[in-house]
């Protein structure tokens, strides 16, 4: 076990929480549509966000010891 950074179970509840937030993003699109450049901007900024987070602990977590 590494002695700094989060813990595995940290990692765990940082990817879950990732995915639900993309999960829900698509949900609102879903229902309500691209309704102007703001909403362009906020799926932008909203996907970088949650789909990076996403990636950076799934790799995080799959180069574990």
């Amino acid at each position: 076990m590494k002695k700094f950074g989060p813990s595995r179970g940290e990692l765990i509840f940082r990817l879950v929480f990732s995915l639900a937030g993309l999960a829900l993003m698509a949900v609102a699109l879903a229902l309500h549509g691209v309704g102007g450049i703001a909403w362009v901007e906020v799926v932008i900024m909203a996907g970088a966000f949650f789909g990076g987070t996403a990636i950076w602990t799934g790799i995080r977590l799959f180069r574990r010891d």
